[in-house]
């Protein structure tokens, strides 16, 4: 199977080989769960289901009782039967990685899908992996260029940091990330595609990723109608990537879509496992699974992963289990309005409503003052809109207000900004403080 590569010497090859091999069979299969008796795994450890030569498929353990194990298959594949053998798959799931990998697209088992041939890497990494000790981890010091004026100014990122885009459907989540992928100046990009629609994949490496993100880019896909088991591995996969790459020193971008389908992968895993529904359904896994991903991501002692993970909230409710956990986790949030995007507002950044909570750290002080000016110009023009609207308003009550009116054209045009429109840190705090000198208040 692609994807997975012997491991150990030539010796234990054989001494495994050799060694006595111990065949259980397919007992049930309740929904996604496949029961199988006569072995005896652990939690983690891969199956192969059915005959050699014939029509066999991977499956990975979710459970386990004495005598009999739960598997849940690694790809689409037939119905097997009861009676259907059963085998540990001997080899280890190994994930590719090193620069032949920029500009390829590869599935959740880190083989590719774009047509381009096989990977020309001889660089493999064992899939598990654990996050940087906290004490190891190197301080976040240095902003990180977005290539979003929003972003770089009002919520501003550094290296290493986390930051989550919370929106409802349709508001511009993906359209957002190819716009940072393209303009970061991170060294490399590795972005996973986790239960996106199949027709939406090229249309985000085509149109919105374009040939030139895509040339420093890694995309890690896993379509919706996958396997939860695939969509849960490719967010995985794409961290392991990055990680390989923040070990050679380097500063990567991992950006993913959507944090909360591989929630809901998990979900599935959790529920077919046996484990009892809690918050909305959500089993207690899912939210640990959510902390281990997240918490891979940042700096260690050299190099550093900045993460940038959508998150789908439910009815555009900003505070349901998922988006109110993966919040917890994060190093800040970026909130896109729904009535921002209905009015051609993008990117539909509620500037107000999202917050990075290292801006500070990062930021020098004068800076932070422009931005600052800039919210509270802003925040003035929402709490007078209804006197605006009904023209109850005296001009010369708050100068906030008056700014916010005056200027109000020029404030949407720096906020806003076209998907091909390049910009740089500098030259977007040029622009704000350029901006915020015409309103005449200080912060």
């Amino acid at each position: 199977m692609t994807g997975y590569r012997p491991g150990g010497s030539r010796f234990a090859s054989a001494l495994r080989a050799a060694s006595p091999e111990r065949v259980g069979v397919v007992s049930s299969v309740v929904g996604l769960g496949i029961d199988v008796a006569g072995l005896d795994g652990a939690v983690g450890d891969l199956v192969r289901i059915g005959e050699d030569g014939g029509r066999s498929s991977h499956a990975q353990i979710v459970s386990t009782k004495p005598g009999l194990v739960t598997c849940m298959p690694l790809t689409a594949s037939s119905a097997h039967p009861i009676g259907t053998p059963a085998r540990f798959e001997r080899e280890a799931l190994m994930v590719p990685t090193g620069p032949p990998l920029l500009g390829r697209v590869v599935d959740g088992l880190g083989r590719p899908i774009d047509g381009k041939g096989d990977l020309q890497t001889d660089d493999w990494v064992p899939l598990p992996n654990t996050a940087p000790s906290p004490l190891e981890r190197s301080r976040i010091t240095e902003p990180l260029q977005l290539g979003v004026r929003a972003l770089d100014t009002l919520l501003s990122t550094g290296r290493g940091q986390r930051l989550g885009l919370f929106a409802g459907s349709g508001v511009g989540k993906s359209s957002l990330l190819s716009m940072i992928a393209r303009g970061t100046d991170a060294e490399v990009s590795v972005i996973a595609l986790i239960g996106e629609r199949g027709r939406e994949v090229r249309e985000f490496l085509e149109d919105d990723l374009g040939p030139e993100g895509l040339e420093r880019s890694i995309v890690v896909v896993s379509t919706s109608d996958e396997p939860a088991l695939m969509r849960l591995r490719a967010a995985f996969v794409a961290t392991r990537i990055a990680e390989s790459f923040r070990d050679r020193g380097a500063h990567v971008m991992l950006m993913m879509d959507s944090l909360t389908r591989v929630a809901m992968a998990q979900r599935e895993i959790g529920l077919s496992a046996g484990e009892p529904p809690a918050t909305r359904g959500y089993p207690p896994s899912t939210f640990s699974t959510l902390a281990s991903v997240l918490e891979r991501a940042g700096t260690a002692a050299s190099g550093s992963i900045t993460g940038i993970y959508t998150v789908l909230v439910d009815g555009d409710d900003h505070n349901e289990p998922i988006a109110d956990a993966a919040r917890s986790i994060l190093d800040g949030h970026v909130v896109l309005d729904r009535t921002l995007a209905v009015t051609g507002h993008f990117p539909s950044i509620d500037v107000l409503g999202s917050i990075s909570r290292l801006a500070s750290k990062i930021t020098a002080s004068e800076r932070m003052s422009l931005a600052t000016v800039l919210r509270k110009v802003v925040s003035a023009r929402r709490s007078a809109q209804d006197l605006l609207d009904v023209g109850a308003y005296k001009p010369g009550a708050s100068p906030l207000v008056d700014a916010a009116v005056q200027f109000e054209s020029e404030i949407d045009a720096f906020l806003q900004q076209r998907m091909d429109e390049r910009s740089t840190m500098e030259s977007a705090w040029t622009q704000l403080r350029d901006l915020t000198r015409k309103f005449g208040v200080v912060a």
